[in-house]
């Protein structure tokens, strides 16, 4: 019976490691920003997506903005925390040639009823098919969500953060951008 007790007990601490691990790499810190300037937002103009009626949305229209880009999804409760902050940011700078677009990696049905209850004032497309893996040609390498891209007017990637964002880490990024 005492080896069947040190098994279990063992077993415990390896499950416990391993949700911490995942937990962790679920909500990897926001301030780990990794500042990809190399990378460039061809694929964001280039690839249609849907908005939340399901029609086929060209992002081309945002070229030459200040994007803030922000991939997320409704299961996500890190991603759900900083929707009113991209909100105010949107709110805020959109009359100074910024734009924050939401793309949720979710369907479309359930995208549509979050955002009932949760509404946003920035633009939320759709990407529900997993072709569309734009995060990871905009840098996210470690699949996490929520992941956000700055992009600037000449459609450059800025910086990109993994983890919830915060509004003034999102200013601190696109101000000098204003400016150019």
């Amino acid at each position: 019976m005492s080896l069947l007790r040190k098994f279990l007990a063992s077993l415990g601490i390896i499950l416990v490691m391993i949700s911490l691990s995942l937990a962790i790499r679920a909500f990897y810190p926001a301030n780990a920003i990794n500042n990809n300037a190399n990378i460039a937002a061809d694929a964001l103009f280039t690839t249609a997506f849907i908005n939340t009626e399901g029609k086929p949305q060209n992002l081309k229209q945002y070229q030459g903005k200040i994007i803030v880009l922000n991939f997320w999804a409704t299961w996500c409760p890190p991603c759900r925390e900083e929707m009113p902050e991209l909100t105010q940011l949107h709110q805020e700078y959109q009359h100074k040639n910024v734009v924050v677009l939401g793309l949720a990696l979710d369907e479309l049905n359930l995208v549509q009823e979050f955002l009932q209850a949760s509404p946003v004032s920035y633009p939320i497309f759709v990407a529900d098919s997993p072709e569309t893996d734009l995060s990871g040609r905009l840098g996210n390498d470690k699949s996490v969500l929520p992941y956000t891209v700055v992009i600037n007017t000449d459609g450059k990637v800025i910086n990109t953060y993994f983890g919830r964002i915060t509004k003034s880490l999102l200013e601190a990024a696109i101000n000098p951008l204003l400016s150019q």
